[in-house]
């Protein structure tokens, strides 16, 4: 693949887009043009990572009020972890992108990002970050001191994600060990404590994730090989359809064993058999030699994360109601 420009060498507009962001999004069509690069470097025009981040804690949260044998989740939480998902998500995107500006720069499919294109310096990019997670620490501050304590400990986690690229084969996993850290402080945040359910409940979400992002490192395989870099798509190769199913079908038999230790009904069960089928399409439909094919199945898995929460959200109000009657 062609290598792009480096930094510095691009015109300083915020109306450029991204290149692997979705034609017309919102940020390039009606936000303020000066704000655009931030949210931008923020991904707030490519917000699918936000939802894979929001979910697992969503789950946690609401297979707590299962647990606790209320009728939904605390819709006050609910929105906190919305908040800190946008924040944090975007927070934790800045400090990737400062890490990897040079690498950025030197792959067509990022050189058009903020740091690299020259919409952004890289001190302005750490100086947001540190305002994002600012944000983020607000929003942490709501909860009681467990699940305060808890999410200060998933920093390190967020801090070595961007090396372990240069590391590791398995960099998949430690944005996993990362990114699913919501599914312990969803529990945390009702309980005040930790218990087998979200913690059976954050090991499936890992391995979704290391799942689903090894269908997204496909695109930059060559670019990777390029560069030196690492991932699971450069260590499955052909074989990335048997793994990806296998971490699928593990992360299935985790989430089903969560629920049935919370409490969780059939309707749980049903949601979860619905979001194997999902899963079993993506793997069984996958061409890891098609960017835009991969691009799609990566994107699908936020039907993956709605449609557990919106199981088990029925299963609470189902619940509810059959102890009415």
């Amino acid at each position: 693949m062609a290598s792009a420009a480096s930094p510095g060498q691009e015109p300083n507009d915020g109306a450029k887009a991204v290149a692997d962001a979705e034609a017309g999004n919102w940020v390039d069509r009606i936000a303020p043009v000066s704000w655009r690069p931030y949210l931008r470097l923020a991904r707030m025009d490519r917000p699918i990572g936000t939802w894979l981040l929001l979910f697992p804690c969503w789950w946690s949260l609401t297979l707590a009020a299962v647990s606790n044998g209320q009728p939904y989740p605390d819709l006050w939480m609910l929105f906190l972890f919305a908040v800190g998902a946008v924040v944090m998500r975007g927070a934790g995107c800045a400090y990737n992108d400062y890490v990897d500006r040079e690498f950025d720069a030197r792959v067509q499919r990022t050189a058009s990002r903020p740091i690299p294109s020259g919409q952004v310096t890289p001190e302005a990019a750490l100086l947001f970050t540190v305002a994002l997670a600012l944000i983020g620490f607000c929003v942490l501050i709501w909860f009681n001191l467990f699940t305060i304590l808890l999410g200060i400990a998933s920093l390190g986690l967020v801090a070595i994600y961007p090396y372990m690229k240069r590391l590791t084969y398995w960099p998949q996993a430690v944005l996993g060990l990362a990114f699913n850290w919501g599914a312990l402080m969803g529990w945390a945040a009702v309980k005040g404590s930790l218990d087998w359910p979200p913690i059976l409940l954050y090991a499936g979400s890992v391995l979704w994730t290391i799942g689903y992002d090894t269908i997204y490192a496909h695109q930059d395989t060559e670019d990777d090989l390029m560069l030196g870099l690492k991932s699971t798509a450069l260590t499955f190769g052909d074989d990335t359809p048997f793994w990806i199913g296998s971490f699928y079908v593990v992360a299935l038999l985790l989430w089903i064993t969560a629920g049935f230790l919370a409490g969780t009904h059939l309707v749980f069960f049903f949601g979860v058999a619905l979001v194997g089928l999902q899963m079993a399409w993506q793997v069984s439909t996958l061409d890891t030699k098609d960017a835009g094919n991969c691009l799609r199945r990566f994107r699908a898995n936020r039907d993956v994360g709605a449609a557990i929460f919106l199981a088990l959200v029925t299963d609470t109000l189902l619940s509810w109601w059959a102890g009415l009657s």
